[in-house]
């Protein structure tokens, strides 16, 4: 497997899988965590259009603690080495679903998943350096006015659609604070790990929003909201040799500009405090 590798979540549709497909075009093998095997079988179909690269995928759900630690070791044991994750694979729930395991679903998909899927690979990136992990937030993450991880990566009491921008922006938020507290914990030689903000992009997203079907038809016939500009900055994250050994960073779908972490989770004690307490709260429950 002489070919770079990338593992891409949520490639089924989306920005993801135009990310799946420039990758591809760059001469990555890609690997994608699905949940459906039918969305999942058309983009292989589709990819085989643009590589003659295997594509591999790994089915799990990501919004389940167990999924997403089982799929992470099934990865790293099928390649022999991995140089891109891009955690793309997101949710914005209108109204409060829990999952089998208790979770509120959308913290559970945007968060805790991700947070476990890559804890799982860090041995595989690490011996493949340089490797570069990349986290797909928003600029939703504004919207959070408060963060108090020990309550909210635990909440599941029921909410609003007006409500659920601002539960939607947090989990954002704990991606941009994850994000910069485990670019301090890495080596930027050996794994890089920055995220970004997208841009408003008409896709699947916002999929539980009644009529969210013909609004996307009608955004994209006005050309309002392309993913493909979404899919570019992440892209470029994975790849741009410029940004090489830049680690900890959130950035713009506008030509790259650095942000700042939105408050309140800019300080990296806030940052500190929610990776403790999602190590913890993790811990718990696999000794539950």
């Amino acid at each position: 497997m002489d070919r770079p590798v990338a593992v891409i979540t949520g490639a089924t549709s989306g920005l993801g899988r135009i990310t799946a497909f420039e990758l591809a075009r760059q001469g990555y093998r890609i690997g994608t965590v699905a949940r459906s095997r039918g969305k999942a079988e058309t983009l292989v179909d589709e990819l085989g259009a643009v590589t003659d690269e295997p594509v591999d995928v790994f089915y799990a759900d990501l919004g389940l603690i167990s999924d997403a630690r089982r799929v992470g070791g099934e990865i790293a044991a099928h390649y022999p080495h991995l140089d891109v994750l891009v955690n793309n694979a997101g949710l914005h729930a209108f109204a409060q679903r829990i999952t089998s395991e208790g979770l509120a679903e959308m913290t559970a998909v945007n968060y805790l998943g991700p947070f476990v899927l890559t804890e799982a690979l860090m041995g595989k990136l690490g011996a493949s350096a340089p490797a570069r992990i990349v986290n797909v937030a928003s600029e939703a993450a504004r919207q959070a006015k408060t963060i108090t991880p020990a309550v909210d990566l635990r909440r599941t009491d029921a909410y609003t659609r007006r409500e659920s921008m601002s539960l939607y922006g947090r989990t954002k938020l704990m991606t941009i604070m994850w994000t910069q507290e485990l670019a301090r914990r890495l080596d930027p030689d050996k794994v890089t790990v920055n995220c970004c903000d997208p841009g408003f992009n008409a896709t699947g997203l916002g999929r539980d929003l009644p009529g969210s079907a013909g609004l996307r038809r009608v955004l994209n016939f006005l050309k309002i909201g392309d993913p493909r500009k979404g899919a570019g900055i992440i892209t470029r994250l994975a790849t741009d040799p410029a940004l090489a050994g830049t680690s900890g960073g959130y950035f713009s779908v506008r030509d790259a500009r650095p942000l700042p972490c939105p408050e309140p989770g800019r300080s990296p004690l806030a940052q500190q405090e929610l990776w403790d307490e999602t190590v913890a709260f993790l811990a718990a429950r696999a000794a539950d």
